[in-house]
């Protein structure tokens, strides 16, 4: 399979930590609250297409990236995974990214914003773009996406509560080439 086909992107080559742009498909149109998120307001969300930027900057354990990657691939309780997971624990070991087992070993608590979007049965995480380095670039990249003219801010702030004047989870409106073409974007952006 040609590496731009793929629905797993990597970028860079030898750090165990970075960011990574989440593509999640929300099958149908869904109201959610996002844990305590401004005190648990109801969030309106469209069916179609979104992206999430999220950082995973530890080299090891719980918080390196393929650990988080893992996670964010895994639903809660006995929920079936995301179908890209299996794909994520074969690519990650192929390319030394990630130590030991990633899977996870005990059941997934809804914690992040983008947890409660990624454990409905209605959306389906079905992309990553995975920039392996050292660099603290998630608010960069947030910028980036959010004046890209095809996302839409879906609620101020959300996903980025630790980076705050974020927003980490966008909606997107944008072909597949979009996304196609994402990577060599982030490369002239980002120098990667």
């Amino acid at each position: 399979m040609n590496p731009e086909e793929s629905p797993i992107i990597v970028l860079g080559s030898d750090s165990q930590s970075g960011c990574y742009i989440l593509r999640v498909r929300l099958a149908e149109y869904s109201a959610l609250a996002f844990g305590g998120f401004k005190r648990g307001k109801i969030i309106e969300l469209p069916a179609g297409e979104y992206v999430y930027v999220g950082s995973a900057m530890s080299k090891k354990g719980a918080a390196s990236l393929a650990n988080r990657l893992v996670r964010h691939a895994t639903r809660s309780h006995k929920k079936r995974s995301h179908r890209i997971r299996g794909e994520m624990l074969r690519r990650f070991n192929a390319i030394g990214l990630g130590n030991g087992s990633l899977k996870p070993t005990v059941q997934k608590n809804l914690h992040w914003n983008i947890d409660h979007l990624l454990d409905l049965p209605v959306a389906e995480l079905t992309g990553a773009c995975i920039l392996r380095t050292r660099e603290h670039l998630e608010a960069r990249l947030g910028q980036f996406l959010e004046r890209d003219p095809h996302t839409i801010v879906v609620e101020n702030g959300l996903g980025a509560n630790d980076v705050p004047g974020n927003t980490h989870l966008l909606r997107l409106v944008a072909r597949n080439a979009w996304w196609t073409s994402l990577p060599e974007r982030l490369r002239k952006r980002f120098d990667i």
